[in-house]
């Protein structure tokens, strides 16, 4: 692996971005580049698809979840994060070693109705998420500037472009732009913690699992639904797909332990985020008995200016912001694997945002919560993630499709029971809904 051949891209024909990453990634595998220096090339992937996990929908249900529960459910965050870590570190590897993306493996290996089914859920999940999306960075800009949240949703979905026009200069750019919005969120969290000084103990009760009745059960499947998001489990296999491509198996392993740190840093990091809201919000709202603040992120807002001062406020505007302009543009790049891989149909860019962008646009014209909507959203989100899920687990497990990267049974036994854990977590919300 000491020559060219560990990678099978001819480097005139990328751009020159690309071709400095690939010259660094071929230098990374062949020892010469070390540490972090050799991780390098291998870093964003896992950042762009922790996005969707610090998306506005984890601003609502976080938020909520703390007001109303205090740290109650802050086990549910954490063991939604490892999850999360567990399914995209799969997702990564299944574009590793097979070069197809999630969505393309089924249209090949399952029969046109099941085929069809899988998009339809798909597409459903799309528009799910894009109200989340949408909603979170009207909201951010009316907290911020004091723009209506109509006009602030069309100036979200046309800012959603600017950044993935950045894809034509090579997707280092694109890379850049959402690593800079999460550093944004990082740093506007990290101080809100301190000014909202939480218990500590009552952050370690937190990470003992519990619940407090059908509602709180309600926000903990909102919470894994915002955290593993079924989109990106789509969209991260596309992400590994073309970018690095190793020549031999050994290549391939080894391109996979990095996107494995890639995976690890960027899932590490959105789940510092997501227990740092619900810390927060249990900190400032729970603690005071203000219960329902987290169910308007409007009141969170101006919450926090009460009794953190102005500071925190702004820093709360700021983060909602960013994660609506960062995973809006994840998003609309999810929807077109979605389509381009279920389908074979790649349909204009615009097109594909206005469709997604449409039911978002009606709640919001009919008045409608906006912040409960968030909530809502993420709840169908986690009933698609078995369909997003078990297909996964059904690749990652085949020896012949997979080669050396093959999941392990200790890998493949772990995923399952994810997936049973999501999926019996949805079924009991059922349950107490309908005997509610």
């Amino acid at each position: 692996m000491h020559d060219r051949t560990a990678l099978v891209h001819p480097l005139d024909d990328v751009l020159p971005g690309e071709a400095r990453v690939l010259e660094a990634a071929e230098e990374s595998l062949a020892g010469r580049r070390r540490g972090l220096r050799g991780a390098w090339p291998f870093l964003g992937p896992g950042f762009i698809a922790s996005v969707a996990y610090i998306d506005p929908g984890n601003f609502a249900t976080n938020m909520a979840s703390g007001a109303g529960y205090g740290y109650l459910l802050l086990w549910v965050v954490l063991m939604a994060n490892l999850m999360a870590m567990l399914i995209q570190a799969m997702s990564a590897k299944l574009g590793v070693a097979t070069g197809r993306n999630l969505p393309e493996l089924c249209r090949e290996r399952f029969n046109k109705p099941a085929t069809v089914l899988l998009w339809i859920q798909a597409e459903v999940i799309a528009v799910a998420t894009d109200l989340a999306e949408l909603i979170g960075a009207a909201i951010g800009l009316g907290l911020l500037f004091g723009v209506s949240l109509f006009p602030a949703a069309l100036l979200t979905g046309a800012a959603s472009f600017g950044i993935l026009a950045l894809q034509a200069k090579g997707f280092r750019h694109v890379e850049a732009v959402i690593a800079m919005l999460i550093g944004v969120m990082v740093a506007a969290f990290a101080l809100q913690v301190v000014m909202a000084k939480p218990s500590a103990s009552g952050i370690a009760h937190g990470l003992l699992p519990g619940f407090d009745g059908r509602e709180s059960v309600l926000l903990a499947v909102g919470i894994v639904g915002a955290t593993v998001m079924p989109h990106v489990i789509y969209l991260h296999s596309a992400l590994t797909q073309h970018r690095i491509v190793g020549a031999t198996e050994e290549a391939k392993q080894h391109i996979f332990r990095f996107e494995l740190a890639d995976v690890v840093v960027a899932m590490g990091t959105a789940g510092a985020i997501n227990m740092s809201m619900l810390i927060t919000a249990a900190a400032v709202f729970h603690s005071r008995g203000l219960t329902a603040v987290g169910n308007h992120l409007t009141a969170v807002h101006d919450a926090l200016g009460t009794y953190l001062g102005s500071g925190a406020a702004l820093l709360f505007g700021v983060a909602l912001l960013a994660s609506g302009l960062s995973s809006s543009s994840v998003g609309t790049m999810a929807g077109q694997v979605v389509m381009q891989g279920f389908v074979n149909r790649r349909i204009p860019l615009f097109f594909r945002r206005l469709v997604t962008m449409i039911p978002a646009l009606a709640i919001i014209a009919a008045g409608a919560n906006a912040s409960r909507a968030l909530v809502l959203s993420q709840v169908v989100l986690s009933f698609g993630i078995p369909f997003a899920l078990i297909p996964l687990l059904l690749f990652c497990r085949d020896r012949r499709l997979m080669g050396t990267l093959v999941n392990t049974r200790t890998t493949t036994v772990l995923a399952w029971t994810v997936a049973t854990v999501i999926i019996c977590l949805n079924a009991y919300l059922l349950q107490q809904t309908l005997s509610a």
